[in-house]
């Protein structure tokens, strides 16, 4: 993987995705004459609040109408988990009840967190592998804010931060990729060391700390200082192509050579899913990975990826809890859990 270059030749779109689930761009930054936003006051982290949101809309009718500022204080603690289940907050920010806000759109694909461990945090979801779209979108955020707005910038340094990783170009980017063949066959260990030479990140679904549910992982730089935002995307593209290409070239392989092994492993996930009464969040998300593998590779023809997607997200936990109406215990959401995975995949398949 290590010394590879970006192969148009290689790189087969349709299997790329199928493995690459969306692309992430996040931009950090911090302003003049405030405290960095984990040290600030409560009235000056207010203030910043509101001279985003208008830095934003004002003078936009249509972004007065595409964007709607929300407080954490003001949602509840089932609506801050869906946020975050959905990508569209951090953890930390939902536990900022004091300052935190974010500004997000109607389509929510543009998130932009407010008294984060940074004073904005601008974020960018996009299916697929389009970086340079959602860097696009970003930095039509950005220059909004710059125009109202002074940014902490240093001329040697960059844009700056209480985050060392963040201090430089402030751009965090990432690919969410689908592995399991890579994953089940010992592989990721080592795409995370060789990673971790050239300034990337291998993490699990939720970033940094997390796990990797259903085979899910996430690649971002790890470097924003010294570096242009071109060469941090080009290097992230190059590795993230790399890896689709030993992904697919395994799945043929595996199909080829135990296509009756993978065809049980499929179709056993589907049965499991479509008939159980009471199902883990992890017991599910590994039986999605399996029915995704199966869906990629042809041998379920009647359930779309878009939609095996959206199911991941409607048994998580935040999203049974504001769905129900109700303060699940860990048992009922099991139960739950499993009524949506029946109800989803069976009306698929009458």
């Amino acid at each position: 993987m290590g010394g590879e270059t970006l192969s148009s030749e290689l790189y087969d779109e349709k299997k790329a995705a199928d493995i690459v689930v969306s692309s992430r761009i996040r931009l950090a930054r911090n302003f003049e004459n405030y405290n960095f936003a984990h040290v600030d006051r409560k009235t000056s982290g207010e203030e910043i609040v509101e001279k985003v949101y208008l830095a934003i809309v004002k003078g936009n009718r249509k972004y007065e109408e595409e964007f709607n500022l929300i407080r954490i204080e003001s949602i509840s603690e089932v609506d801050r988990l869906r946020y975050v289940e959905k990508h569209l907050i951090s953890i930390m920010l939902s536990n900022n009840t004091k300052t935190g806000a974010f500004v997000l759109n109607t389509e929510e694909t543009i998130s932009i967190m407010i008294n984060e461990e940074d004073h904005v945090r601008i974020q960018c979801i996009v299916p697929d592998l389009q970086l340079d779209k959602a860097l696009a979108s970003a930095y039509i955020i950005d220059d909004l804010i710059e125009k109202d707005m002074t940014y902490e910038f240093h001329e040697k340094f960059g844009y700056l931060s209480s985050c060392p990783t963040n201090i430089g170009t402030g751009l965090r980017a990432s690919v969410m990729l689908h592995l399991p063949v890579l994953s089940n066959v010992g592989y990721i260990g080592g795409i995370k060391r060789v990673a971790g030479q050239i300034g990337l990140a291998v993490r699990g679904i939720y970033g940094e700390g997390t796990e990797a549910k259903g085979n899910l992982f996430q690649i971002s730089n790890q470097i924003t200082l010294g570096i242009s935002e071109e060469e941090t995307l080009k290097n992230l593209k190059n590795t993230v192509v790399q890896i689709i290409q030993k992904e697919s070239a395994l799945r043929d392989k595996l199909l080829l050579e135990k296509k009756d092994e993978v065809e049980d492993n499929v179709f056993r996930a589907l049965g499991i899913l479509k008939n159980a009464r009471i199902i883990t969040t992890n017991e599910a998300m590994k039986l999605i990975s399996s029915l995704k593998l199966g869906i990629a590779l042809n041998l379920i023809q009647d359930i779309s990826l878009e939609e095996v997607d959206l199911l991941i997200s409607s048994i998580q936990v935040g999203y049974l809890h504001k769905h129900f109406k109700e303060n699940l215990v860990e048992k009922e959401r099991d139960i739950k859990r499993a009524e949506i995975i029946r109800g989803q995949v069976n009306r698929r398949r009458k």
